[in-house]
């Protein structure tokens, strides 16, 4: 124990040490927790254990705000025992989203850079309690997180009450890592004085009110892995159609080989396209993102990284292996900040960063569903692509042209749900091709992302609707009464593929 207070390098806040289950016990219903955490990087893990295990003899809701997604099964533990209210800004839980897609819980789908805005201008329900989990805290009371930074500066600044989680089993070596900044208020702030990629702008920690700081936990528990699967035939195929991409920006000379500083969503699609730059010649290339997956390890790894900037990092069980137990060769190559600023608009505008994240679908003019299934039924959220997306220089989404055994098209006539607008839209990426829609008008899009993006057993289907659509007419064509007969076909039949009436 005494070691372990050396975590606590403010004498007055060791006395402040309390089990799980004291810190939950001043959880209230009604309430509302501010938790760190990250696509299931950094985030809390005792309390909401503690908590789940209450609500087994109590009756009680809180709304729970996050960075992203949680780890340890919090999510799914929450869900399972009933006691989330109303949930903000992203989720990648099938216990929990089933919970939101039956109605039983609120989920509040908005863009990650905008919490930290809301909350700032009280917007939303006040945190109650922020519980942030730490490598330890410093002597003047700031505290230092560990492989996420989310929305944990901005819920302890704003809470009332903060919990500290000082977790032993976090790498040591990622203090000094991480560059807090906030904005100040709307109306009163200056630009960010950001403009490279490795800039350091803020502080090594989060400053709190030490007289805030409730108590304090110490755990030892791992970040969950994360459950991304390896790169497949169909992901290299689309990673060599983005490169050729790059390779016509490069010949035109809107890029040179160390092309922009790159974003990538979460997830295995673009984790696996961002790995096709391995064999590239691309080289000395930046990150500037949200998560850093394995692929950015392995670029650096291969020499092609230099430097990137993010807010978690999420790894998969081998990687995390590897790169903790080598964590002094990464060092001096990332810097982790608030997701605030990892996605901020005038930050991705003026970098002019290059942004690739994952479609569930888009449509033939280039609007993309990110977040529903079928229109109706939430996947995760839309998490940072929004904020990417709008301001990137370039503005690329990537999908496989078709999703179980063939009985859906990704690319549908009209998107069952809009998160991402044709005006935003740059590149779309399938196994098939890429199609570049900038400076193009909607009956110019479709054509090119029939040809280059369907998948050949869809083609044709496609351009008989696209036909039909023309006969209507109109600056963006469609046919109203069938924009959504393939999405009625699959609830009905099973398959997006619509069965021909055959002759009498």
């Amino acid at each position: 124990m005494e070691k372990n207070l050396e975590r606590i390098k403010a004498a007055e806040l060791q006395e402040r040490l309390v089990s799980p289950e004291e810190a939950a016990s001043w959880i209230q219903d009604g309430m509302t927790l501010g938790l760190s955490g990250f696509t299931r990087a950094g985030d809390v893990k005792a309390v909401p254990f503690a908590l789940v295990q209450r609500a087994e003899t109590e009756s009680f809701k809180v709304n729970v705000f996050t960075g992203a997604s949680l780890g340890s099964d919090i999510d799914k533990l929450f869900a399972e025992a009933g006691i989330v209210n109303k949930r903000l800004p992203f989720q990648a839980e099938p216990a929990m989203r089933k919970k939101i897609n039956e109605g039983e819980m609120l989920f509040v789908d908005h863009h990650l850079s905008h919490t930290a805005e809301w909350i700032r201008s009280s917007v939303i329900e006040p945190v109650d309690f922020a519980i942030i989990e730490a490598l330890s805290i410093t002597e003047d009371g700031m505290i230092i997180p560990t492989t996420s930074v989310g929305n944990s500066a901005i819920f302890a600044m704003h809470a009332r009450n903060i919990i500290v989680e000082i977790n032993l089993a976090q790498p040591e070596l990622f203090e000094g890592l991480h560059d807090i900044y906030d904005t100040g208020k709307q109306g009163e702030r200056s630009p960010i004085p950001l403009t490279s990629v490795d800039d350091r702008i803020g502080t090594i920690g989060i400053p709190v009110d030490m007289e805030k700081i409730r108590g304090i936990v110490f755990t030892e528990q791992k970040d969950s892995p994360s459950n991304i699967v390896p790169p497949d035939e169909d992901t290299k195929i689309m990673a060599d159609h983005l490169l050729e991409f790059f390779r016509s920006e490069i010949r035109v000379g809107r890029l040179t080989e160390k092309l922009a500083p790159l974003q990538s969503g979460i997830g295995s699609v673009a984790n696996a396209v961002l790995h096709g730059m391995i064999d590239s010649e691309f080289k000395d290339l930046e990150v500037y993102s949200e998560v850093l997956q394995d692929a950015v390890f392995d670029l650096i790894d291969a020499g092609k990284v230099n430097f990137a900037s993010c807010c978690s990092i999420t790894l998969s069980e081998p990687k995390m292996e590897q790169v903790f137990g080598e964590f002094e060769n990464y060092r001096n190559k990332i810097i982790m900040r608030p997701q605030e600023i990892s996605n901020h608009p005038e930050i991705i505008r003026r970098l002019g960063l290059i942004s690739i994240n994952t479609a569930l679908e888009f449509d033939i003019y280039g609007n993309v569903n990110s977040t529903h299934v079928s229109g109706t039924k939430m996947m995760n959220g839309i998490g940072g692509s929004g904020d990417f997306t709008r301001n990137a220089r370039l503005a690329i989404f990537v999908t496989k042209s078709i999703a179980k055994n063939g009985n859906i098209s990704s690319i549908v006539p009209f998107a069952s749900h809009v998160d991402h607008t044709e005006h935003d839209v740059d590149v779309v990426v399938t196994e098939q091709g890429y199609a570049d829609l900038r400076g193009l008008a909607p009956r110019e899009r479709v054509e090119v992302i029939i040809e280059n993006c369907v998948h050949p057993t869809y083609r044709a289907q496609m351009r008989e609707y696209y036909d039909e659509a023309l006969t209507r007419g109109g600056q963006t064509p469609h046919v109203l009464e069938k924009a959504f007969s393939w999405h009625a076909s699959l609830a009905q039949n099973g398959t997006m593929m619509q069965k021909k009436e055959q002759p009498i």
